[in-house]
């Protein structure tokens, strides 16, 4: 119903009112279908039209048949026999200026679905789902229950030796092994440090470009008094092997913890073990180094990149290591994605042995979306669309040192076979085994 005018109201009031009156007269007047003079829900293909005669010439365009009108193509087309004559309501469609050019092909209506969906996905939100949430919290209390970061549980272990007693210089060929019983650098033996206990940084670079094994000889003597040599070359490594065997003990139980894992066979639960065990124990390392400092503080007790050469590894495998947990540490990870990390290590299907692959590979790619999902919801900044791939690229790097990790345990114990423990052996042996 329009206003009646009054005398105060103003001549830009006065036409803002008309054409309001305007526009609602033009809203409610009907408009009719042009084909079958149905009530039209807009213009469709060019032409104003319902919703029956939008459907009906999108089928008769795609139709392979051609139509034929049974009388003298001179039907008459209402909303009431419509039905009865598909040929003379086709040509009448065509004859208001329904365009067949304009119909979409299943191809074209597919990409325009696609296109649709992806548009609410970009205005939806991302949210984690429950099921995503869930495998978050149990994550998080497998690890907590596995892992403290002060070390605190780490006890009767063999003291860290960091003393050298006795070293000769050599020079390694490039071709002929190596024999740490009569080969040691001096340039770097000589400088190590008083303290058995205290970590030492100054020297972590000498250490990684050598390309050295570095350890002792301890002097005993023998009944008669006189002065022998034991050889003990490695003088870090009875420390590092507990401290190694400790860490391999939790990351079983944290795997235990996890209800995945336990519903597998035992043959792919050792087999994903074996294989993941140095990856997820450098992981929880990195979550204790300290990047300025080159130190991983392990609570009451702190190790640098020396420590592990003294233990007998060398710069094939240090130098990268070493690199990783730099590139790792200055990702700013937050705990729930350091433990998405270790379990998207843990189930890796292409592990050597491992026969459920198909089910293996479906866990691990859920927990690849769900690390996605939790950097797109808790992230915040352009760099957390960077952040995913390069923790990727953490896993992957991880995976060329594992092999080369297990190749140097095995050289050392040949060397100084009484010092690794046969967890450490379990871990890097290529035959499968049930000990765990």
């Amino acid at each position: 119903m329009s206003k009646k005018p009054t005398g105060a109201e103003t001549i830009s009031e006065a036409l803002m009112r008309q054409n309001e009156e305007e526009t609602v007269s033009e809203d409610e007047e009907p408009r009719a279908c042009g084909v079958c003079g149905d009530q039209a829900k807009g213009y469709h293909f060019n032409a104003l039209t319902c919703e029956g005669c939008k459907g009906f010439f999108r089928r008769a365009i795609k139709r392979s048949t051609q139509l034929r009108c049974p009388f003298l193509n001179k039907c008459s087309i209402t909303k009431n026999n419509r039905r009865s004559c598909q040929a003379c309501r086709l040509r009448k469609c065509q004859a208001i200026g329904m365009r067949k050019e304009m119909v979409m092909s299943e191809k074209e209506v597919l990409e325009r679905r696609i296109r649709i969906k992806k548009k609410k996905m970009l205005d939806t939100p991302i949210q984690l789902s429950s099921q995503q949430k869930e495998t978050i919290q149990e994550l998080l209390c497998g690890h907590r229950r596995t892992f403290d970061s002060a070390f605190s549980s780490f006890s009767g272990f063999r003291p860290m030796d960091r003393i050298i007693l006795s070293v000769s210089e050599y020079n390694q060929p490039t071709r002929e092994p190596f024999n740490p019983l009569t080969n040691c650098p001096t340039n770097i033996c000589t400088k190590t440090s008083k303290s058995a206990t205290g970590p030492r940084t100054s020297s972590c670079a000498n250490f990684l470009s050598s390309s050295s094994f570095c350890g002792s000889f301890e002097k005993q003597k023998n009944r008669e008094g006189e002065e022998v040599t034991k050889s003990i070359i490695f003088t870090a490594l009875p420390h590092l092997t507990d401290l190694t065997t400790y860490m391999i003990q939790d990351i079983i139980s944290f795997s235990k913890s996890l209800q995945d894992f336990r519903s597998l066979t035992m043959g792919d639960q050792i087999a994903l073990l074996k294989g993941a065990t140095f990856e997820i124990m450098q992981i929880r390392f990195n979550m204790v180094f300290n990047a300025k400092t080159n130190i991983w503080e392990c609570g009451h007790i702190t190790y640098c990149i020396d420590d592990a050469v003294r233990a007998g590894f060398q710069p094939l495998l240090l130098e990268p290591l070493f690199k990783f947990h730099h590139t790792l540490r200055t990702l700013g990870l937050q705990e729930e994605e350091y433990v998405l990390m270790q379990a998207m290590s843990l189930f890796s299907p292409d592990r050597s042995g491992v026969q459920q692959h198909s089910v293996i590979d479906e866990l691990q790619e859920n927990l690849a979306l769900t690390l996605k999902t939790w950097i797109d919801c808790k992230r915040t900044g352009p760099e957390k669309h960077l952040l995913y791939p390069k923790v990727v690229a953490c896993l992957t790097e991880m995976r060329t040192m594992t092999e080369e990790y297990s190749k140097q345990v095995l050289q050392i114990q040949d060397i100084q076979p009484d010092d690794i423990s046969p967890l450490i052996l379990e871990v890097v042996s290529r035959n499968p085994c049930d000990d765990f």
